[in-house]
């Protein structure tokens, strides 16, 4: 299974929005340019999170975008389901009425574990503690960079 472009690159324009808590939001542009994404693959992206109620405009058309509701109350299993149905690893679980081994067979129990699995892993991963490991690796980063140039 795989994740498709639109569930990653939609977790990184929240994670953009949720690094830059500009009052009058970002333009798609801005996202495209740090996240170093077509602007015009950003629209359907874009729409989706709207739709979801993930992100708002500040004002209306050619505004701004912001982040509609509390970083700590946006989980990647928010914005994965943005883009996605469920989790379905096998048919087996959504369709168990036309499976004429369904009282016996285990198989079923396994994926639909694995289904619940998956779908807490993403529940428990909050926007902010994205944004919060994405600040820290930042830091790490410009603290080794400060000590290579300091050797230099």
């Amino acid at each position: 299974m795989k994740i498709n472009t639109k569930v990653r690159y939609g977790l990184r324009v929240m994670m953009e929005l949720g690094l830059h808590d500009n009052k009058s939001g970002m333009y798609q542009k801005e996202i495209a340019h740090n996240q170093k994404l077509s602007e015009k693959y950003l629209d359907p992206i874009i729409a989706a999170l709207k739709v979801s109620g993930l992100i708002m405009n500040f004002s209306g058309k050619k505004s701004g975008y912001f982040i509609g509701k509390s970083k700590s109350e946006i989980t990647v299993y928010d914005i994965y389901r943005t883009f996605e149905p469920d989790f379905e690893i096998s048919h087996c679980p959504k369709i168990p009425a036309t499976c004429f081994i369904k009282r016996m067979c285990v198989a079923n129990e396994i994926w639909m574990g694995l289904n619940d699995v998956m779908s807490n892993y993403l529940k428990k991963i909050t926007l902010d503690d994205i944004i919060k490991k994405h600040k820290k690796i930042k830091r790490y980063i410009a603290e080794e960079n400060r000590a290579v140039e300091h050797l230099k």
